[in-house]
């Protein structure tokens, strides 16, 4: 087991056939299975979508504050719209993390019966008035929500399971796409306090598009922190808590932080894929044995991260 993050091709499993398949997969297993972290290449997500998105995050993080606001995050807003600066703690016992969010999830009608019905974690997402931002993310949304579960393709191939295996898991996913702003380093930086405190991500898999300034830091297995520097044209993906458990500890969801950069601000995009709420995580066919029992009893989606969302924002108070 090595502490570097490989850079995986995927190109062989979106053009097809078995073998091309089958050997991404097994490079993403050694990944899922040891470091938890690997760079996607070959991806198929055009670079001026994602430059869009960079180029909107960067006009709504730049708008005034009364703007943002409008579109606040609340208890009450199914992990939707805006979380301001220091409105979230990814590691509970330290300050809060020193960073601004813009939370969007599955687009949901007004009159969806989900809505109507006030289902946890379903809500209408809340737009800011700036022209061009819904279509543009929401464009992105399907990109990367199409990319995860070809990316789960791999997984269920790698774990000996049918190749669509988590597709009806994934239909209409509790996946949340982020905007994040840090602000370069303050000289008052508070004690413990980071962009985003140490912490693992809650979901299946997050796929991360960052820019060129750097900061994200990786825990490796041997307890060492080791730097994800952006590469261009790549995703930094990793695995989730949710597909931890789901495969019984075999993959492995591992902390990382952000730093926040020295006389820089930074931005990044995640996608977190999480299941659908009412799939239920339990142990999956091949992940346990007589000497492996089940860790977890079954769980659905939605309780799953409600649990984690909850110690996230009762600290700064939005939960």
């Amino acid at each position: 087991m090595t502490d570097t993050i490989p850079v995986i091709d995927l190109t062989p499993l979106r053009e097809g056939g078995e073998a091309g398949r089958q050997a991404v997969a097994d490079q993403i297993g050694e990944a899922c299975r040891g470091i938890g972290f690997f760079y996607l290449k070959g991806h198929g997500v055009p670079a001026e979508l994602r430059e869009r998105v960079f180029d909107m995050a960067k006009r709504f993080f730049d708008s005034p504050e009364d703007l943002k606001m409008k579109s606040a995050y609340s208890k009450d807003t199914g992990n939707r719209g805006y979380v301001p600066m220091k409105g979230e703690s990814l590691d509970p016992t330290n300050a809060p993390d020193l960073k601004e969010g813009y939370n969007i999830g599955l687009d949901l009608a007004s009159d969806d019966p989900e809505i109507l019905a006030k289902t946890p974690l379903r809500a209408v997402n809340l737009w800011p008035d700036l022209p061009g931002f819904r279509d543009v993310m929401l464009e992105y949304y399907d990109a990367m929500w199409a990319l995860g579960r070809t990316l789960h393709t791999a997984f269920a191939t790698e774990l000996g399971l049918e190749t669509d295996f988590f597709e009806d898991k994934l239909r209409r996913p509790l996946a949340t796409l982020r905007l994040l702003h840090y602000p370069p380093r303050p000289a008052d930086l508070e004690e413990g306090q980071l962009g985003a405190g140490e912490h693992t991500d809650y979901g299946c898999v997050t796929l991360l598009a960052t820019d060129e300034v750097g900061g994200l830091e990786v825990r490796t297995r041997s307890g060492e922190w080791l730097a994800a520097p952006d590469i261009p044209d790549t995703f930094v993906c990793n695995i989730g808590d949710c597909l931890m458990r789901w495969t019984n500890d075999l993959y492995v969801s591992t902390p990382h932080r952000v730093v926040n950069p020295s006389g820089r601000e930074r931005f990044s995009v995640p996608f977190f894929l999480d299941p659908d709420p009412d799939a239920i995580v339990e142990c999956l066919p091949g992940c346990a044995s007589a000497d492996n029992p089940p860790k977890y009893p079954p769980i659905r989606g939605d309780d799953y991260l409600l649990s984690c969302l909850n110690p996230t924002y009762e600290k700064t108070g939005l939960m």
